[in-house]
């Protein structure tokens, strides 16, 4: 997180006049989009999701007020249907949820459109300033758990199978203390990085915090959150799952320890095909993460020599959200990064020789982002044509932004369409009132809440209430989510990478992950759209075992458990 006039904004310059140069052009494209196919319609308020993310905010606007929260998508009890959590903040300078106001939150999905609060029965009430989630079912039983990341400790929730909850984060070895020391952790992401058939944990952790040491920036009356510059980045953690119920820390013998980052976002990806899930870590204002997995016995960090470290002009951004996914139907995971206003939302497109090359103008995306400030972000097929789309849940960092009249603090959430020809399309003005709606927004997850084949979104927003953005696209297209469940593999099958090959000939390629966005967890479902076709010629599931599983003439419209197979 940078102040708002930044070298940054010098570097992209040169962009704003080409951007400039190609106005006709953007007008003519916004014209066509006033019929966009997509569409988002907030049903929090009839929903009886009543959740307002509480930073605990105090007047000197301590940078820990501007990072919460995140969101989750989970079926916490195995009835079909996605249920919501939240993390939330709680008082500073103490950091403890000392109201009501200041509970994370639990909602289970009545299957109607409609949630009830679940937290007190549930048990996950949480512990401290709490900001964010990652679920998957760490033990092998057939029930997510929750792992809530949050400043001086982290929690691990375990699913008891009966609609509670237990604690188990001591016993288990991930509270997030290393050495003896208290991190400051933001995002987490579950992955099998040895494909032993047991999810390990990935853990992203920002800045050397704490209410002694914060710095205060800014005039009296208005204050601005402090630059990440101001303190120390800190290491993040890889804990192995022994597979007994318990994590060892293996930060340092994996190489993990070695890089000191700023870790916001989280997401995973084989972006080598080699077979073995890699991960890409958004740095706040320092270069990004590409840790490369050397096929379960390590990680090499290679994002400068990947490209995905810097800008083109070697600029670091104030990175947020970021999702790794194939967004151009090449077979290769590609990413999306936010970042603040004056900096763009990075598109990397994988070239496939463990290069990546930086799309964002070329792809249409710059000219908007640069306006924009962005947190969670989503690489996902919300019109089922059969190109992934872009969102981006977006707010300036600083309440106080709007001092400056180039910023604003409260902004609406962004979604570009993909024009089937490697460029995409800023339709949020045409995609839903509720789509121009101005909050503090920070995470989201991603989801079909209500199982029509759409995908939708579950925002957080500071000082407002959740957003829950259905999916009402008017489009008839097909679509199928596929459930998968490990037996050689995790029972979950995170890391399974799956190829779909529709009868046209077009091919879509996807993977199995919850993480992703900004310290959120999404629906660990895998959805594809199919456009006009209702029948799907081939699907190719790739399990981390390494077994093969091929699936022949699908019918479209379903959602489709897949077991795998037992060789």
């Amino acid at each position: 997180m940078k102040p708002p006039f930044t070298a940054a904004i010098a570097q992209s310059l040169k962009h704003i006049l080409v951007a400039a140069l190609l106005l006709p052009a953007i007008t003519l494209w916004a014209v066509a989009a006033e019929t966009s196919d997509i569409r988002f319609e907030n049903r929090q308020k009839q929903s009886g999701v009543e959740f307002i993310l509480n930073n605990g905010t105090t007047d000197d606007k301590p940078i820990i007020d501007a990072v919460p929260g995140g969101v989750a998508l989970l079926d916490y009890d195995n009835d079909g249907y996605l249920d919501i959590f939240f993390t939330n903040g709680a008082r500073i300078p103490t950091l403890i949820k000392d109201t009501s106001a200041f509970y994370n939150r639990l909602f289970h999905n009545n299957r109607d459109g409609t949630f009830t609060d679940v937290t007190d029965r549930a048990g996950v009430r949480g512990e401290g300033y709490s900001m964010g989630a990652a679920v998957a079912d760490f033990d092998n039983d057939g029930w997510a758990d929750i792992y809530v990341t949050g400043i001086n400790r982290n929690i691990l929730y375990h699913n008891n199978a009966d609609g509670t909850f237990t604690d188990v984060t001591s016993r288990a070895g991930v509270t997030g203390i290393t050495n003896g020391k208290k991190l400051f952790s933001v995002s987490a992401a579950w992955i099998d990085y040895d494909n032993d058939g047991h999810l390990d944990l990935f853990v992203t952790n920002y800045l050397d915090w704490t209410a002694q040491t914060s710095s205060v920036c800014g005039d009296p009356g208005k204050r601005l959150s402090c630059p990440p510059s101001l303190y120390k980045g800190e290491p993040n953690i890889l804990y192995h799952n022994n597979g007994d119920g318990t994590f060892t820390d293996v930060s340092i013998a994996t190489g993990i320890a070695a890089q000191l980052g700023k870790g916001m976002g989280v997401a995973i990806g084989d972006y080598d095909g080699d077979g073995w899930m890699d991960i890409f870590v958004a740095n706040d204002n320092e270069r990004n993460f590409l840790f490369r997995n050397r096929k379960g016995h390590g990680f090499d960090e290679v994002g400068v020599e990947s490209s995905v470290a810097y800008t083109e002009d070697g600029v670091p951004l104030s990175s947020m959200g970021v999702d790794f996914r194939d967004w151009n139907n090449d077979g290769k995971p590609d990413l999306f990064v936010t970042a603040l206003g004056g900096e763009t939302f990075p598109l990397f497109r994988n070239d496939g020789d463990g290069i990546f090359s930086i799309e964002t103008y070329k792809a249409g995306i710059g000219f908007s982002s640069f306006r924009m400030s962005g947190w969670g972000a989503g690489i996902y097929d919300f019109n089922n044509d059969g190109y992934k789309d872009l969102f981006s849940s977006n707010s300036h960092v600083s309440e106080n932004a709007d001092i400056d009249p180039q910023q604003h603090y409260l902004q609406p959430n962004a979604v570009f369409r993909n024009q089937q020809d490697g460029t995409f399309l800023d339709v949020s003005g045409q995609a839903g009132a509720d789509m121009s709606v101005r909050a503090a927004h920070r995470g989201c997850a991603f989801g079909d809440l209500n199982n029509d084949g759409k995908v939708d979104v579950a925002v957080s927003a500071i000082g407002s209430p959740a957003e829950l953005l259905y999916n009402t696209s008017t489009v008839t297209n097909h679509w199928i989510i596929i459930q998968t469940r490990g037996v050689k593999s995790n029972r979950d099958g995170i890391g399974t990478r799956i190829k779909l090959t529709q009868q046209s000939g077009l091919v879509q390629y996807n993977h199995v992950t919850t993480a992703g966005s900004y310290a959120s967890s999404s629906d660990k479902r895998v959805h594809f759209g199919l456009g006009a076709e209702t029948l799907i010629r081939e699907i190719e599931l790739r399990w981390p075992s390494g077994i093969v599983q091929i699936l022949r003439n699908v019918k479209a419209d379903q959602v489709l458990k897949v077991t795998e197979e037992q060789r």
